[in-house]
Order: C-alpha cells, then structure tokens, then sequence
C-alpha cells in the first residue's frame, strides 16, 4: 500500500516540516532545523505534483514563510505574517490529492508551526522577534539602577506619539523623545497618549480617549 495514498500523512509531513521550518526561525539550531523542515515539505510537494507545479506550490509555501520572515524582523503588525500563513496554507491544501488529505495538510501547517513554540523552553532564543516587544525590565531587583527623577517625573504625563506604537515606538512629553510600549495595543502616530506606569527604562503608556483629553484642557 502506498503510503501518500493515506489521506492523513499529509498531516505528518507538513506538520514536521513546518515544525522545523518556524523552529529554526525561533531558535539557534545552525540550520539544522532549517534542513530537516525542507526536506519534509520538498517530500510533501513531490510526492503528489509533477514537476512544474511541484516547484510552483514549493515557491508559494516559501514565499508564505519569507513573508513571516520580514514580518518578524521589519514590520511587527502581523499583517505580511498572515499573508505568509495564507500563502502555506494554500500551497498544502492545493496539492492534496483530495478535500480530506488537504485538511489534514492545512490541519498539520497550523499544528506545525503552533507546537514549533515549544523549542523556546529548550533552546537559544534568536533575537529575531525582540522588536516586537520590549523583553527587559531594567529594574533595581535585578540590579539596575537607571530609574533617575527624569524619568519618574514622566508617570501620570501626557504625550503624543510620534510614530505608530505596534506597541514599540517613540512618543513626546514636555518637547522630549522617548521610547515607549503600549499595553499590547496598537496606537497610531499623533495620538494623544499618557504615561501609566515607569519601569526602569520601560515607559508604558496609553491611548487618552476624546472625553478624557477634551476635559483636560478645559
């Protein structure tokens, strides 16, 4: 019995091979990882398409995983990752010989990349996604000291952001440039914004809603 007649080895193969693939992307494998996700997805593609839409669809899948590439390391809205997951998505479930094995394909990418998480418990962490957030807390307990009154005096100030805060950006108090992070929430550029919490170098600040920002200037 051929084994790729087995609607549910789709499964197995883009499972593991997107496992290795977004793996090697979170961690510092050496590309090992990298190597291992290929082959399972070149195995994947080969196994049920001729050659000019084999090398069609493998393109597809990888255009899909640069996108969350560029993604993760230039943009940090989420938007070309979901374009990326869309064009993975597609590239399995066309290839599939039927409705059944392409949903366990699909059902396998999002297994996949989902349980590629896991690898951060046991591996070195690649600093490709610290843009995203701001990892450390510069606080006293840990032995740093960098809280001046500068930066204490900033709590409960108001503000305005230079640019989109995604939740990373730069905001303005008192005609002053700082770095800030918003509470996972996505403020765009010349918001009005205040300043809720001071941690270290960490300035976390929020939206201030019209009402709030109109009876403030009263």
């Amino acid at each position: 019995m051929d084994v790729f007649s087995l609607d549910w080895i789709g499964f197995v193969i883009t499972g593991f091979g997107t496992l290795f693939l977004i793996g090697e992307m979170l961690v510092n494998m050496r590309g090992f990882f990298g190597l291992m996700g290929i082959a399972f997805i070149t195995v994947y593609f080969a196994a049920y398409l001729e050659t000019g839409s084999f090398i069609i669809m493998l393109i597809v899948y990888f255009i899909g995983l640069l996108l969350i590439i560029i993604d993760g390391k230039l943009v940090n809205d989420g938007t070309l990752a979901t374009l990326g997951l869309a064009c993975m998505l597609i590239a399995v479930a066309v290839t599939a010989p039927n409705l059944n094995a392409g949903l366990y394909a699909v059902i396998g990418v999002l297994v996949g990349g989902g349980s590629s998480f896991f690898f951060l418990k046991v591996f070195k962490r690649r600093d490709m996604w610290t843009k995203i957030t701001l990892m450390d807390k510069l606080t006293s307990e840990k032995g740093y000291n960098s809280l001046n009154n500068e930066y204490a005096d900033l709590l409960n100030q108001e503000g305005e952001t230079m640019n989109n805060l995604r939740p990373v950006g730069t905001i303005q108090v008192n005609n002053k440039y700082y770095s800030a992070v918003s509470n996972g929430q996505w403020i765009p550029e010349k918001t009005k914004i205040k300043v809720v919490q001071v941690d270290g170098t960490r300035i976390l600040v929020e939206k201030i809603n019209t009402k709030e920002a109109e009876k403030n200037t009263q």
